[in-house]
């Protein structure tokens, strides 16, 4: 089985997600487009759980498409409130408003 995940992926992940500016939030499928891989938003994810092993990274402003925040980590909907992020309803940003423009 061939190994899609390397350093060399997992860092132009990241640091695409350090571009994402205070007040605003991707997705993970919007991520994946940006690296050229459009069907690996998964992987994105993957990534992103793992991203405290390579520094600090803004993680928190990755959602899903609908804007719907990281089940069970509860500390993400603290973290874009903070940086005046709006939200739909408790558990969806505004996509419409908050989605970067990259």
């Amino acid at each position: 089985m061939i190994h899609i995940l390397n350093d060399d992926l997992i860092y132009e992940i990241l640091s695409i997600v350090e571009e994402i500016p205070k007040g605003k939030v991707a997705s993970y499928g919007q991520i994946a487009k940006l690296i050229g891989r459009e069907k690996n938003s998964r992987l994105v994810g993957k990534v992103l759980s793992m991203s405290e092993l390579y520094g600090k990274y803004p993680c928190h402003r990755v959602v899903n498409y609908v804007g719907r925040l990281v089940p069970g980590w509860y500390q993400q909907r603290n973290l874009l409130i903070d940086e005046d992020v709006e939200f739909k309803d408790n558990n969806h940003v505004d996509m419409k408003k908050c989605q970067w423009d990259c």
